[in-house]
Protein backbone atom coordinates (compact mmCIF):
# COMPACT_ATOMS: atom_id res chain seq x y z
CA UNK A 1 0.00 0.00 0.00
CA UNK A 2 1.52 3.70 -1.36
CA UNK A 3 0.55 7.06 0.04
CA UNK A 4 -1.61 7.65 -3.08
CA UNK A 5 -3.61 4.23 -2.91
CA UNK A 6 -4.49 5.34 0.86
CA UNK A 7 -5.63 8.80 0.38
CA UNK A 8 -7.54 7.14 -2.65
CA UNK A 9 -9.43 5.01 0.11
CA UNK A 10 -9.86 7.90 2.22
CA UNK A 11 -11.84 9.74 -0.69
CA UNK A 12 -13.72 6.64 -1.52
CA UNK A 13 -15.10 5.92 1.80
CA UNK A 14 -17.08 8.95 2.66
CA UNK A 15 -19.86 8.67 3.90
CA UNK A 16 -23.38 10.42 3.74
CA UNK A 17 -24.02 10.07 6.92
CA UNK A 18 -22.42 8.27 10.29
CA UNK A 19 -25.23 7.32 13.03
CA UNK A 20 -25.02 5.39 16.50
CA UNK A 21 -26.92 2.28 14.52
CA UNK A 22 -24.41 2.73 11.48
CA UNK A 23 -21.25 2.34 14.13
CA UNK A 24 -22.74 -0.75 15.49
CA UNK A 25 -22.84 -2.05 12.29
CA UNK A 26 -19.44 -1.24 11.78
CA UNK A 27 -18.25 -2.85 14.72
CA UNK A 28 -20.40 -5.98 13.96
CA UNK A 29 -18.75 -6.39 10.71
CA UNK A 30 -15.04 -6.41 12.32
CA UNK A 31 -16.31 -8.95 14.94
CA UNK A 32 -17.75 -11.41 12.80
CA UNK A 33 -15.10 -11.70 10.24
CA UNK A 34 -12.40 -11.99 13.12
CA UNK A 35 -14.60 -14.64 14.44
CA UNK A 36 -15.03 -16.32 10.95
CA UNK A 37 -11.60 -15.94 11.12
CA UNK A 38 -10.35 -16.84 14.38
CA UNK A 39 -8.65 -13.66 14.62
CA UNK A 40 -8.19 -11.55 18.01
CA UNK A 41 -9.14 -8.33 17.74
CA UNK A 42 -10.40 -5.25 19.60
CA UNK A 43 -12.54 -2.45 17.83
CA UNK A 44 -13.68 1.00 18.62
CA UNK A 45 -16.08 3.52 16.60
CA UNK A 46 -16.07 7.19 17.78
CA UNK A 47 -18.12 9.98 16.64
CA UNK A 48 -16.86 13.76 18.32
CA UNK A 49 -15.60 11.98 21.16
CA UNK A 50 -18.13 9.42 21.99
CA UNK A 51 -17.38 5.97 21.41
CA UNK A 52 -20.17 3.91 19.82
CA UNK A 53 -18.83 0.71 19.92
CA UNK A 54 -16.22 -1.55 21.54
CA UNK A 55 -15.45 -5.01 21.78
CA UNK A 56 -12.54 -7.03 22.11
CA UNK A 57 -12.25 -10.83 21.18
CA UNK A 58 -10.58 -13.61 23.55
CA UNK A 59 -6.74 -13.17 23.03
CA UNK A 60 -6.54 -9.56 22.89
CA UNK A 61 -5.01 -8.13 26.17
CA UNK A 62 -5.79 -4.63 27.90
CA UNK A 63 -3.09 -2.87 26.07
CA UNK A 64 -5.11 -3.32 22.83
CA UNK A 65 -7.51 -0.11 24.25
CA UNK A 66 -4.40 1.71 24.75
CA UNK A 67 -2.93 0.97 20.99
CA UNK A 68 -6.67 2.34 19.85
CA UNK A 69 -6.66 5.55 21.72
CA UNK A 70 -3.41 6.26 20.77
CA UNK A 71 -3.78 5.65 16.84
CA UNK A 72 -6.81 7.34 16.84
CA UNK A 73 -5.64 10.07 18.11
CA UNK A 74 -3.47 10.39 14.94
CA UNK A 75 -6.15 10.03 12.84
CA UNK A 76 -8.60 12.80 14.77
CA UNK A 77 -5.06 15.46 14.68
CA UNK A 78 -4.35 15.20 11.04
CA UNK A 79 -7.47 13.62 9.32
CA UNK A 80 -5.97 10.97 7.63
CA UNK A 81 -5.53 7.22 8.19
CA UNK A 82 -3.01 6.77 11.21
CA UNK A 83 -0.99 4.18 8.45
CA UNK A 84 -1.08 6.85 5.91
CA UNK A 85 0.20 9.28 8.58
CA UNK A 86 2.89 5.89 9.41
CA UNK A 87 4.03 6.04 5.59
CA UNK A 88 4.16 9.77 5.19
CA UNK A 89 6.89 10.60 7.76
CA UNK A 90 8.67 7.20 6.86
CA UNK A 91 9.02 8.78 3.22
CA UNK A 92 10.09 12.01 4.30
CA UNK A 93 12.70 10.09 6.86
CA UNK A 94 11.31 11.47 10.21
CA UNK A 95 10.04 10.57 13.57
CA UNK A 96 6.36 11.57 13.48
CA UNK A 97 6.60 11.91 17.69
CA UNK A 98 9.65 14.20 16.75
CA UNK A 99 8.02 15.68 13.61
CA UNK A 100 4.79 16.84 15.52
CA UNK A 101 6.10 17.12 19.08
CA UNK A 102 3.78 14.90 20.94
CA UNK A 103 4.07 11.67 23.54
CA UNK A 104 4.57 8.49 22.31
CA UNK A 105 2.06 7.96 25.46
CA UNK A 106 -0.86 9.43 23.19
CA UNK A 107 -0.23 9.23 19.59
CA UNK A 108 0.58 6.03 17.91
CA UNK A 109 1.36 6.33 14.07
CA UNK A 110 1.18 2.87 13.67
CA UNK A 111 -1.70 1.73 11.09
CA UNK A 112 -5.49 0.43 11.93
CA UNK A 113 -7.45 3.45 12.74
CA UNK A 114 -9.03 5.26 9.60
CA UNK A 115 -11.29 8.61 9.61
CA UNK A 116 -15.14 8.39 9.47
CA UNK A 117 -15.24 11.20 7.07
CA UNK A 118 -18.94 12.45 6.19
CA UNK A 119 -19.60 14.39 2.92
CA UNK A 120 -19.98 18.14 3.14
CA UNK A 121 -19.02 17.71 6.60
CA UNK A 122 -15.19 16.35 7.01
CA UNK A 123 -14.22 13.82 9.38
CA UNK A 124 -16.61 13.37 12.68
CA UNK A 125 -14.59 10.38 14.31
CA UNK A 126 -12.31 6.77 13.43
CA UNK A 127 -12.89 3.71 13.28
CA UNK A 128 -10.09 1.32 15.05
CA UNK A 129 -9.27 -2.46 15.00
CA UNK A 130 -5.90 -3.51 16.96
CA UNK A 131 -4.62 -6.37 17.39
CA UNK A 132 -2.91 -7.70 13.91
CA UNK A 133 0.08 -6.35 12.03
CA UNK A 134 -0.67 -2.56 11.43
CA UNK A 135 -1.49 -3.71 7.97
CA UNK A 136 -4.11 -5.85 8.40
CA UNK A 137 -5.45 -3.68 11.12
CA UNK A 138 -6.02 -0.90 8.62
CA UNK A 139 -7.63 -3.13 6.20
CA UNK A 140 -10.03 -4.69 8.45
CA UNK A 141 -11.40 -1.11 9.28
CA UNK A 142 -11.22 -0.25 5.36
CA UNK A 143 -13.62 -3.02 4.99
CA UNK A 144 -16.03 -2.09 7.39
CA UNK A 145 -16.51 1.26 5.98
CA UNK A 146 -16.80 -0.27 2.55
CA UNK A 147 -19.34 -2.44 3.99
CA UNK A 148 -21.22 0.55 5.17
CA UNK A 149 -21.12 2.49 1.87
CA UNK A 150 -22.06 -0.60 0.13
CA UNK A 151 -24.95 -1.82 1.92
CA UNK A 152 -26.09 2.40 1.79
CA UNK A 153 -25.56 2.62 -1.79
CA UNK A 154 -29.35 2.39 -3.23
Amino acid sequence: MNLTELLVQEETLTLRQFTNHDALRAGRYVIDRAIEEQLSVAVELKRNGQRLFYAALDGTAPDQEEWIRRKSNVVLRHGHSSLYMRLYNESKNRSYHTMYAVNPADYADAGGSFPVRVAGVGVIGTITVSGLSQEADHQLAVEALTYLNESRAD
